[in-house]
């Protein structure tokens, strides 16, 4: 059942830019998030307070946060993987939700923030727990829900055993990530829709990455077995610097033409993300993967009955 509309949260200033070489300089983020919020966008995960030396891209989260522009309208989110995170996040004054990831194998865990999985899920309670302590809200992420780089298949059962034990910490909500873009629709749309009905009335969030072409599938999967939150990334980049072979997150102007072209709202403004894709790429130094970006618009646009780019 497709709903009319469909939360997005834009993920390009961390998880699009994590895993890139070129160092992006801390106005280039700032930018890249002041332009996002003009196209509509309504949350924005901002940054992540990790290790900087695990990723170095995000050795400027203090940064990045002390020039946030002043919104009240929008919901700043911060990635955490520990407290010790979570206390540097709450220290900035400027984040409004905490991220906390999860992860559904052992291995994956150890290599992503070197705990195991239960101690990952203990790790996520406690930073929606502290996060609500310091007048914030908690979300939780399960990364690699529909396969692990390290050991494969997931089983179904698992992620439902790890967001039931996560709904009981409260968050606002438990998002679903494909890590390394292995998942199919039939599995997405299984997944997502007994995952939904183990936590109800908390949302389900979905993740997913590109790496193999069925992101955009994946998504409208997602969304028809009832995940109302959906994470993209404006130009398609994106990946995990501890997941072998993890490649570009679904492009926010990708999924945002999709959906708004099946009559779902996302709140977003197409042409100004594609605006937003011309000029990230010039930061970058390269063309984006992001799809609608390369088209002709379509419904053509007229003027004086020619066609005008």
């Amino acid at each position: 059942m497709y709903t009319k509309y469909i939360e997005m949260v834009e993920v390009s200033p961390r998880d699009g830019l994590q895993n890139e070489k070129a160092v992006i300089s801390t106005s280039a983020k700032l930018s890249l998030i002041e332009r996002a919020i003009a196209a509509g966008s309504r949350r924005i995960e901002v940054t992540s307070f990790v290790n900087p030396r695990a990723v170095p891209q995000m050795a400027d989260a203090e940064a990045v946060c002390e020039d946030l522009p002043e919104r009240d309208d929008v919901t700043f989110i911060g990635l955490v993987m520990n407290l010790r995170g979570a206390e540097r996040a709450v220290a900035t004054g400027r984040i409004d939700q905490l991220g906390a990831v999860a992860v559904a194998t052992d291995k994956f865990a150890m290599a992503n923030q070197g705990q195991t999985s239960d101690g990952s899920v203990e790790a996520s309670c406690e930073i929606v727990q502290r996060a609500k302590a310091a007048g914030l809200t908690g979300q939780v992420t399960i990364g690699a829900s529909f396969g692990c780089p390290f050991e494969g298949e997931v089983a179904e059962d698992r992620i439902l055993a790890m967001a039931t034990a996560i709904a009981r910490s409260g968050p606002v909500e438990i998002g679903l990530a494909d890590t390394i873009g292995v998942a199919n629709p039939a599995h997405v749309s299984r997944l997502v829709e007994r995952v939904g009905r183990a936590i109800a009335p908390i949302p389900v969030r979905v993740h997913f990455h590109n790496t193999r072409g069925t992101g955009l599938a994946n998504v409208w999967a997602a969304t028809g077995a009832g995940a109302s939150i959906v994470d993209a990334s404006i130009g398609g980049l994106g990946g995990c610097p501890f997941a072998p072979g993890a490649a570009g997150n679904v492009a926010t102007e990708d999924v945002v033409y999709m959906l708004e072209r099946a009559g779902i709202s996302t709140g977003l403004d197409l042409d100004a993300l594609i605006e937003i894709n011309g000029w990230l790429g010039q930061i970058m130094g390269k063309d984006l993967p992001a799809m609608v970006s390369r088209a002709r618009p379509f419904p053509p646009r007229m003027e004086h009955g020619k066609e005008i780019a």
